[in-house]
């Protein structure tokens, strides 16, 4: 059955509210403008401000209801209230709508400041609603000061406005101002719902979420949609139409796309992304669409905020949980930064496609980087954690250790030439031990304590014996080598390979050791020690625990002539008088991992090396 073109009616007129009740997401607006009416506390201006579609000139009519309908002012008016009817049409003599697009100028005003001293024609107020208030020029609004300020009792001025900031401030302090808000997608779901019931229009749920996502809080865009729908699917609506008929991206390609940016998998983003262009989405509105993914994910990790999820789907929930237990607050906040420089470059530029690939690649890269604050962070741990990081404790007994103290701060006989090394076990702290010192030295030493004990095969290599002095030799020719190797337990021996375990928490340690320079440098250092061919595997292990890191040796006073030497350098009085300095290569220090880290977070250049021995 055809319907008369003349009876069609849009569906955002149709459903218009007519009452307080009726009107979705502005409680904080109807509530106060109810209770002034109980009250009798009514002022004569009233400015309705905030973004389009959200009921602005609704709640302006429906307070002029209010005002003027029979028996008034009230909130309960019958449904035949031919006052309200008038209103509602737009043929009361006494509720005068002005669109200030179209009358802006200081004649126009003029006009309406001479027509404020006439009575209302039947209803107890003259009422003035002034849409888009904010297109009146500034000689316009000074005109309207004065009758604005103290006009006649039975004159009520409503301004409604999306833009209150072009307003004068003369204006809006002699305004009561309502801010209305962004419709929830809920509200909106909830709303349509209702209307698509009353029109015989089946709906997915899905499609509802397509449309109130694509509404931006705006009932009226949302209701417009809904019409533009019913004229393009019938009676059946489904969420591919609504995704093909505005450009929207689903929230399954959302999803993966996400996904593809917290793993780095760039190749599946790219080809997301170029599926998606191809298709015709809209690049800006895919970007918002990521936006507000990467916002939900940093109200669960920062808030916990479950108010805002209640609109998501199970999908998009158990994604978002997944992605916040990998990542952290700053990894979070790092995409939202780069995902909205993206968004603001994207305005400006000529190849829109490039911009967003390009944008997107840096928001996933973003989740690699380190702040300042943690890369500084990290190094302390690392040097907290070196064997030759620690401070010496004045007055504590060095406890006996297998793997030996670095070169550095190991003193030697001043009797033995520069460059002849010392076996490790005629290394001792003191140069004359006592007899004590003795009986301890000549007790059996006891292995640091671990889950997993090493393993060797009878009559193969010595494990601990060898391990000790692949350490001590390290620490003589690599410093920095040697930090890393110190933190190992010497786990087992098979033939020619040696197995070194790390704990968890030490696995930083073992990945800046393994590789393959250092590989290549152990393995040299073995064949020094009279193992060639013997190589080393590095594993980390759930069962062992971290060294205790063992202070230095407690300092030993030289004395010359008889008189203390009170040294003021840091170390240099553990140092006996004729011990080999051990000088840094400069190549190897700059070759160091950590320190390559450092240049690059830094943006820095190494000028000069010099060692502090």
């Amino acid at each position: 059955m055809l319907v008369p073109m003349s009876a069609y009616q849009v569906i955002a007129r149709k459903y218009r509210p007519q009452r307080f009740e009726e009107v979705v997401g502005q409680d904080h607006v109807t509530r106060t403008l109810g209770h002034a009416i109980q009250k009798g506390r009514i002022a004569h201006a009233y400015l309705f401000c905030g973004p389009r579609g959200t009921g602005k000139t609704t709640l302006a009519r429906i307070f002029a209801k209010c005002l003027n309908c029979s028996d008034g002012p009230r909130t309960d008016w019958p449904e035949d209230d031919p006052r309200c009817q008038e209103i509602a049409e737009g043929r009361s003599l006494d509720v005068m709508e002005i669109d200030g697009a179209s009358n802006r100028g200081i004649e126009e005003i003029r006009e309406l400041r001479d027509t404020v001293h006439y009575a209302p024609a039947v209803s107890p107020y003259k009422i003035f609603i002034i849409d888009e208030v904010h297109m009146l020029t500034k000689e316009a609004f000074n005109a309207l000061l004065k009758t604005l300020e103290e006009p006649p009792p039975h004159v009520k001025f409503m301004f409604a406005t999306t833009e209150p900031e072009k307003v004068l401030p003369t204006i809006l302090s002699r305004c009561q101002r309502f801010d209305l808000r962004r419709i929830a997608a809920p509200e909106i779901m909830g709303q349509l719902k209702k209307i698509a019931d009353q029109e015989g229009i089946q709906i997915e749920q899905t499609a509802l979420q397509a449309v109130a996502r694509g509404a931006d809080g705006g009932m009226r865009d949302a209701q417009s949609t809904l019409d533009q729908l019913i004229s393009f699917c019938g009676d059946q609506i489904e969420e591919s139409d609504v995704l093909s008929m505005f450009g929207l991206t689903s929230r399954d390609q959302i999803l993966r796309l996400a996904e593809a940016m917290i793993q780095g998998n760039k190749p599946a983003l790219l080809s997301e992304l170029n599926d998606l262009a191809q298709n015709g989405k809209d690049l800006g509105r895919l970007l918002g669409d990521l936006q507000e993914y990467f916002r939900h994910l940093m109200l669960i990790k920062v808030s916990g905020d479950q108010a805002a999820l209640e609109s998501l789907s199970e999908s998009e929930l158990a994604s978002l949980q997944q992605h916040a237990s990998g990542l952290n607050d700053h990894q979070v906040l790092r995409l939202l930064e780069a995902l909205s420089d993206t968004d603001y470059r994207l305005r400006e530029a000529s190849a829109k496609r490039i911009a967003v690939e390009i944008g997107l690649i840096r928001a996933s890269e973003s989740l690699q980087e380190r702040s300042i604050d943690e890369v500084i962070g990290a190094l302390n741990a690392i040097r907290n954690q070196s064997p030759a990081g620690g401070q010496p404790v004045p007055g504590q007994a060095t406890p006996p250790k297998p793997s030996p103290t670095p070169i550095a701060v190991a003193p030697k006989s001043s009797s033995t030439p520069p460059g002849t090394r010392t076996p490790p076990d005629q290394a001792s702290p003191h140069p004359n031990p006592t007899a004590a010192e003795r009986t301890v030295a000549s007790a059996p030493k006891l292995a640091p304590v671990q889950a997993e004990e090493p393993q060797q095969a009878p009559g193969d290599i010595n494990l601990h014996t060898l391990w000790n002095k692949l350490v001590l030799h390290v620490g003589k020719e690599n410093p920095f080598l040697h930090s890393y190797l110190a933190d190992g337990h010497a786990l087992e021996v098979k033939g020619k390979v040696i197995t070194v375990g790390y704990p968890p928490s030490q696995v930083d340690q073992m990945e800046m050791v393994d590789n393959k320079k250092n590989h290549q440098a152990i393995e040299s250092y073995l064949e020094t020690l009279g193992h060639p061919d013997c190589k080393v595997r590095f594993v980390k292990s759930d069962n062992l625990q971290p060294k205790e890191k063992q202070p230095l040796p407690a300092p030993t006073t030289a004395r010359t002539n008889g008189k203390a030497n009170t040294s003021d350098q840091p170390g240099e009085e553990d140092i006996p008088p004729g011990a080999p300095k051990v000088p840094i290569d400069p190549e190897e220090f700059l070759n160091d991992p950590l320190i390559q880290k450092a240049l690059e977070v830094f943006k820095a250049r190494m000028l000069n090396v010099e060692s502090s021995t």
